[in-house]
């Protein structure tokens, strides 16, 4: 980053953080979901003409649930050098602390918006788990996380799952248990951003 001529970055507030401990003073550019329409091809500009950008995430991985993916896609398209360098990924993290088999697993995302598409990937959870053993991984935002956990008992059972939430943080907690037995524990709302990992 020391190195860079300018630091992409979904939130200036908390990167500035990181850059100020270690004295790094770079221009910062926010992209998200909601600016990358205009954002991106004004960074794809600044690349043609030579800069050094870096992309950071607040959390864990650019792209991986986090904004950077249309840059990158658009970079590569244009014939420009791109390259990642492996930092944390609450993914990979929840896997190895999570007991379940590591060998298989298929990493989803956070679950659709709408009602009948998160049905729609729950039968598709089933019918792949009927053909490979697997291990499944979502993320979940704390104020969905009961909603969710609800309707994933009704379609896939009270199934053992893994609950893995503030990874790498000082309250990092890692549990398995019945989804039945994680309803019964939030009876108030969850703190935390959680990944759940589970075979069905």
């Amino acid at each position: 980053m020391k190195n860079a001529d300018e630091i992409i970055c979904e939130d200036t507030r908390r990167t500035i953080i990181l850059l100020n401990h270690y004295e790094i003073k770079k221009p910062l550019t926010s992209l998200n979901d909601f600016n990358e329409v205009k954002v991106v091809p004004e960074i794809i500009n600044k690349l043609q003409s030579g800069k050094i950008i870096c992309l950071v995430s607040d959390a864990g991985t650019p792209l991986i649930s986090d904004p950077g993916y249309k840059l990158v896609r658009e970079a590569l398209a244009a014939g420009l050098e791109v390259d990642s360098l492996p930092g944390p990924s609450a993914v990979t993290d929840a896997l190895t602390l999570s007991s379940l088999p590591p060998d298989k697993f298929i990493f989803l995302g956070y679950p659709p918006d709408k009602p009948g598409h998160r049905k729609d990937l729950y039968q598709k959870i089933k019918t792949i788990s009927e053909t490979l053993p697997i291990t499944f991984i979502l993320f979940s935002a704390p104020f969905k996380l009961k909603k969710t956990l609800e309707e994933m008992k009704e379609n896939l059972g009270d199934i053992d799952l893994t609950l893995a939430k503030e990874l790498t943080k000082m309250h990092q907690k890692v549990e398995s248990k019945k989804i039945s037995d994680w309803l019964d524990e939030f009876k108030t709302q969850p703190k935390g951003e959680y990944v759940m990992l589970f075979r069905v």
